[in-house]
C-alpha cells in the first residue's frame, strides 16, 4: 500500500498573501512544513501540489529540497489532487495543507494509522475538532477519491477536496481522531492572517533551535505557560467553506 501525502500550496492569499513562503530565521514556513511531514514514517512520498501561475518560487524551493511537486488547476483542487495522486501511483493519499508550518508528524502517523487499523473510508482530525487548527490531517483512498472527482458537482466540493466524502457519510464509512485529553480545537497554530504569522514565528524561533522535533505538547507547554500569545490570534475567525 502506496501512502502519498500530498500538500497543496500556491503563493495566493486573501489575507496573508504569499504566506506559505514568508520566512523566519531565513527559512521558508513551507521549509519547516516538510521538514516536519517528512519525520511522518508511514508517509512513502511527499508530493507538493501547486498551480501554474505565480508560483515559481514554490517549485524552485522544492527543487532546491529535492522534494516531489505537480502543477495542477487552481480553482479545480479536487482535479489537482486526483492528477498528482494518479502520477505518483498512490493507494492512499493523506491531504495536508501548506497553512500548518508546526504539524506534529506524530499526529500525521497516528491519523494514518487508525485509517491502516479499520475499515473507514476516509479519516480526519478536523471533522470533529479537537485539535489546534494547524494540525488538520486527512486520509483516505485513491479510490474513493477517483469516485469524488468523478461525481463531485458542487464548486466547494471541488476546491476543498473531501466534503463529497463526509457530505455523503451514507455513502462512505468516517473515522474520526480526536484528543483524549482536553480540547485545544480554540487554539490558532495555522498561518492564514498577520496575526497568525506573529504567533508561528514566536514560537518557532523559541523552540526550533532548541529541539527541532518539538511537538505539538511541547507547543502546548508553551501556550499554557504564556497564555498572552494565545492572545494574538484568538480573535481570528477562520474562513468558512465556500468563502
Amino acid at each position: 500500500m502506496r501512502i502519498v501525502a500530498i500538500v497543496q500550496a500556491r503563493m495566493g492569499s486573501t489575507r496573508l498573501p504569499g504566506k506559505v513562503l514568508k520566512e523566519v530565521n531565513g527559512k521558508p514556513l513551507l521549509a519547516y512544513q516538510i521538514e516536519r511531514i517528512e519525520k511522518a514514517s508511514l508517509i512513502d512520498q511527499l508530493v507538493i501540489a501547486t498551480t501554474p501561475n505565480g508560483n515559481e518560487a514554490i517549485v524552485k524551493l522544492c527543487n532546491e529540497l529535492g522534494i516531489d511537486y505537480f502543477i495542477g488547476s487552481e480553482s479545480d483542487v479536487l482535479a489537482r489532487y486526483y492528477h498528482a495522486a494518479k502520477k505518483y501511483k498512490a493507494d492512499v493519499v493523506v491531504r495536508l495543507t501548506s497553512d500548518c508550518p508546526l504539524i506534529d508528524p506524530i499526529i500525521i502517523n497516528n491519523v494514518i494509522q487508525m485509517y491502516l487499523d479499520n475499515e473507514y473510508d476516509y479519516v480526519s482530525n478536523t471533522q470533529l475538532r479537537t485539535f489546534p487548527r494547524g494540525m488538520d490531517t486527512e486520509i483516505f483512498s485513491m479510490e474513493i477519491l477517483t469516485e469524488a472527482y468523478m461525481n463531485a458537482n458542487l464548486e466547494y466540493e471541488r476546491e476543498h477536496v473531501t466534503p463529497y466524502f463526509y457530505l455523503n457519510s451514507t455513502k462512505y464509512t468516517i473515522g474520526q481522531y480526536t484528543l483524549e485529553r482536553k480540547d485545544h480545537s480554540n487554539l490558532r497554530l495555522t498561518v492564514d492572517t498577520p496575526e497568525d504569522l506573529e504567533l508561528i514565528s514566536i514560537l518557532i524561533n523559541d523552540l526550533y533551535p532548541k529541539n527541532p522535533d518539538f511537538d505539538l505538547d511541547m507547543l502546548l507547554e508553551k501556550l499554557t505557560k504564556e497564555p498572552a500569545l494565545i492572545k494574538i490570534n484568538e480573535h481570528i475567525e477562520q474562513k468558512k467553506l465556500g468563502e
